[in-house]
């Protein structure tokens, strides 16, 4: 659904139609299909907040193709668009043709409608763990393409998808002193510590488990320089994070305990809970 700068106000209202209702905020960022005309700026944090002047990847560039393009998700801040091209130049300098990008951030960052609980202010990227056998995909093919699996069915451990190649490529990024963190499968974080250098270990303390992330890895940048309206992730803990890292392959595989109190869903976000530069955002031209 594409929606006009010049009724932003009208869908404001059929989403608020009561004084104090507050519009739900997916349903505002979610629905629009191109940036605002402010200069590229970050406001708030990487799950809560909004992005103004966003670039988009092009859909296809030198060492990289933009995938889904139905989504119209791959927009960002400048440094992150900087940043999927050095980050194309070290796949192919590792063995790759180049990388397929997923997911980015919405025209105007914000909530989306489905999906990513992240990638609100153009500094998060996915990137499909598919070695590229082509970088002249159609749209279509885009589409219907599924990235690889690099992990075993029960998330212990990497399995025969696994290569040095997607080593080298992630320690690329994490040598990169734009990047903040990266999060992977846990299964993913042990294989790197058994094998990486010692003098690329101190670099693992950003490679971060977390859920889902076992056919793509989700790069998450610093605020850029100068960004004041940006909130920055605390910083990792101190040290490798290897030990703990055990934890994603044992117990947090556990079967969930059946008498534990369901989980509370939480509400969604509405325009007030992000910061009041992204109501600016939602009606620039």
């Amino acid at each position: 659904m594409t929606v006009r700068w010049g009724i932003v106000g009208a869908l404001l209202a059929l989403l608020a139609p009561a004084a104090h209702a507050d519009p739900i905020a997916k349903e505002l960022f979610g629905r629009l299909d191109a940036p605002s005309s402010q200069p590229p700026e970050p406001f708030g944090s990487y799950a809560k907040g909004c992005q103004a002047g966003a670039v988009q990847l092009p859909e296809t560039g030198p060492r990289w193709q933009a995938m889904r393009l139905s989504r119209n998700r791959n927009w960002a801040q400048p440094a992150m668009v900087s940043f999927v091209e050095r980050l194309s130049e070290a796949a192919v300098a590792a063995g790759w043709n180049g990388i397929y990008v997923g997911d980015m951030s919405q025209p105007r960052g914000g909530p989306m409608l489905t999906g990513h609980a992240s990638h609100q202010i153009g500094l998060d990227a996915d990137f499909w763990m598919l070695p590229p056998a082509r970088l002249d995909l159609s749209a279509a093919e885009r589409e219907s393409i599924s990235s690889v699996n690099v992990v075993t069915p029960d998330k212990r451990a990497v399995n025969g998808n696994w290569t040095p190649q997607h080593q080298a490529i992630l320690m690329a990024a994490l040598k990169d002193p734009a990047v903040a963190r990266i999060f992977v499968s846990g299964a993913i974080k042990l294989q790197m510590c058994a094998d990486v250098t010692p003098a690329e270990r101190p670099f693992l303390r950003k490679l971060r488990p977390w859920w889902g992330h076992t056919a793509h890895f989700h790069v998450r940048l610093n605020c850029p320089e100068g960004a004041e309206n940006c909130v920055e992730q605390a910083p990792p803990p101190p040290g490798d994070g290897c030990e703990s890292a055990v934890w994603w392959v044992t117990e947090a595989l556990e079967p969930p305990d059946p008498n534990a109190p369901p989980r509370k869903l939480k509400p969604e976000l509405t325009l007030a809970d992000l910061p009041a530069q992204c109501g600016g955002v939602l009606q620039s031209p």
